[in-house]
């Protein structure tokens, strides 16, 4: 074999490796036919996530603002925890797309919150969704509080 084929077939396998070494870092996102559709409520079914992947756990963040203060509205809240978990991904590195599983705290839940969640979920992860569940609870940790995200994250 000419050495100038050999350099490109070495190359060709270099760069299948470098693709598939990135591609099993990715989550794969399931959501089996017969369970519905569950990203119009923000959600996936299911997330896998690549084997030896290291996996890091966020602690609940609220709705605080920089200096503490948590507005009475509940949106304000929603969206400045999705700002505090975006600022918490940062600080270790990762993604909104490494997030795996969120677990949601909500003081006296309705539907009208749940299409506040929604929107806050969607504006952050798009269409790569994880797996969420949802936890109506009468109070959090602050009196004022209102909501509450942890999430588990795939680290690359």
């Amino acid at each position: 074999m000419s050495p100038a084929i050999n350099t490109l077939l070495i190359r060709g396998l270099i760069i299948m490796q470098l693709t598939a070494a990135a591609s099993a870092q990715d989550l794969t996102i399931i959501n089996p036919a017969p369970l519905g559709d569950p990203t119009p409520n923000g959600y996936s079914t299911a997330v896998l996530a690549p084997a030896n992947a290291r996996i890091a756990y966020i602690s609940g963040q609220g709705g605080q603002d920089p200096t503490g203060a948590l507005s009475p509205d509940f949106g304000t809240q929603v969206t400045q925890a999705y700002g505090n978990l975006a600022a918490a991904l940062e600080g270790i590195g990762a993604t909104p797309e490494q997030v795996a599983k969120l677990t949601v705290y909500v003081v006296d839940h309705d539907m009208a919150k749940l299409g506040v969640l929604t929107q806050n979920v969607i504006a952050m992860f798009g269409d790569r969704l994880p797996a969420q569940t949802l936890v109506p609870v009468p109070k959090l940790a602050i009196d004022t509080m209102l909501f509450e995200v942890e999430a588990v994250v795939v680290l690359r």
